[in-house]
């Protein structure tokens, strides 16, 4: 029987026409991936390569003052891309995964941004996440929307519920065979990924393996519902398509913009002029008020003084940098604090809407969201801070700028060691697909399928 039911599936136009379609936007997602995965890798590489051009060239140039070499000088942070991150780019497009920093203030670099076509931003990447969230559903629609009002409408199904024995079984294998079909794809699509993408076949992939399955089941339960209440195929169609509409597009951008403006942050913007504003104020300022407040921030380095025969010193100009950085600190935590807000709210929220739940998981597993990007800005201060304590006492002792091993500064790398839950990932999910399953199970069984 469920070969039968599959080779009549099979057989359509249709069937072959959407299936191929969606093999078709799959290999262009994996397209889309492969450039996104090759562009990071050679920023990373082209990165390595200029921070040792960087430092060779400004060492040689500026010999006298380390100082005013150290004015210059970059520094790189990489955020380590996972090559999942190649099926759900998340908000990688939009958030540097490189963070080139002096050791002057950090508030000022710390947002700064590849330069990218909005319209592109806005319209955003072709992944295989999109592919997933967006296409899949609308396949799964198109198969499934006129399962028993198509032969009802043609006058077949009484024939066909009277030669089965169990009608409700029959109907079960008719979304086997669509659920087999979808699945498929995904696994082959996946597995393709992983020889053209070179992803290991790690926990990461199997639950963004497992959390595809389950979205495409989540979809098919939805259809098992809507197909229940035994309508007639255009009802079917317009529901079913009017939830898609709803979970898809409109409930997720109404979420966003309660977001928004429940959690309003300060404007990078606004936190970059802070500090440049409280740095530039400083020229003005008696410089012993500006040294007490760097001593209270750096009490180890109480012992150097600003030399009185010199109108300017590096000691007085870093401090003057510090105290940029200090003084933005409150506007600093509270932008990192709605940012956490907003993620930590648009989780919690997600959990009811299995849509968006997906996105976000996926872009989690693949360390492609908020939540990665605000431990890179985490790590990126530590780093920053870390650059500072080793060379403020080389600046404030002007060290020979020609005795320090300037080949020992490479580019760093940030791993996000966050694991994934699977409970996290898969039981929302769960709990919506069997809540479908039992209302359809209920109305087959208190309405007969004639």
């Amino acid at each position: 029987m469920l070969a039968l039911l599959f080779k009549n599936f099979i057989r359509s136009k249709g069937t072959k026409i959407g299936l191929l379609f969606l093999l078709c936007i799959g290999f262009i997602s994996l397209l889309v991936g492969k450039q996104f995965q090759d562009k990071q890798q050679n920023n990373i590489k082209e990165a390595s390569i200029y921070q040792k051009e960087h430092i060779a060239r400004n060492a040689a140039f500026h010999k006298d003052e380390i100082g005013l070499l150290l004015y210059y000088i970059k520094f790189s942070l990489v955020n380590n891309t996972l090559p999942i991150n190649s099926l759900a780019i998340g908000q990688r497009d939009v958030n540097p995964s490189i963070q080139s920093v002096t050791i002057r203030g950090l508030e000022g670099q710390k947002y700064d941004s590849e330069l990218n076509n909005p319209n592109n931003l806005l319209a955003g990447n072709i992944d295989f996440g999109f592919v997933l969230i967006y296409l899949f559903p609308l396949l799964i629609i198109a198969f499934s929307y006129n399962l028993i009002s198509e032969e009802k409408e043609s006058g077949t199904w009484k024939i066909v519920a009277t030669q089965s024995q169990n009608t409700f079984l029959f109907i079960l294998k008719l979304f086997y065979v669509r659920i087999l079909s979808l699945i498929a794809l995904l696994t082959f699509l996946l597995f393709a990924a992983v020889l053209f993408l070179h992803i290991p076949l790690d926990s990461a992939f199997f639950i963004f393996y497992g959390l595809g399955v389950l979205y495409i089941l989540f979809w098919f339960a939805v259809s098992f519902f809507i197909v229940s209440l035994q309508k007639n195929s255009n009802f079917n169609a317009v529901i079913l398509l009017t939830i898609w509409l709803f979970l898809i597009i409109i409930v997720p951008a109404g979420i966003n913009a309660y977001i928004v403006n429940q959690y309003q942050v300060p404007e990078a913007l606004e936190l970059t002029l802070k500090q440049r504003n409280a740095y530039h104020e400083k020229w003005d300022t008696d410089k012993n008020e500006t040294m007490e407040k760097f001593y209270k921030h750096y009490p180890q380095f109480k012992g150097y003084k600003i030399p009185e025969d010199k109108e300017f010193s590096w000691l007085w100009y870093y401090a003057m940098q510090q105290m940029g950085d200090d003084e933005s600190a409150i506007l600093s935590r509270e932008l990192e604090t709605k940012l956490q807000q907003r993620n930590l709210a648009s989780q919690r929220i997600a959990q009811f809407i299995p849509t968006l739940h997906t996105q976000l998981q996926l872009n989690e597993i693949a360390h492609a969201d908020l939540g990665n990007q605000l431990l890179f800005l985490k790590e990126t201060t530590k780093f920053h801070e870390k650059l500072r304590l080793h060379f403020y006492p080389k600046i404030f002792d002007n060290a020979a700028v020609d005795q320090q091993n300037w080949k020992d500064f490479k580019v760093e790398t940030f791993r996000d060691s966050s694991e994934i839950s699977f409970g996290k990932a898969f039981l929302p999910l769960l709990l919506f697909i069997l809540l479908l399953i039992g209302f359809g199970w209920r109305n087959f069984n208190t309405k007969a399928v004639f």
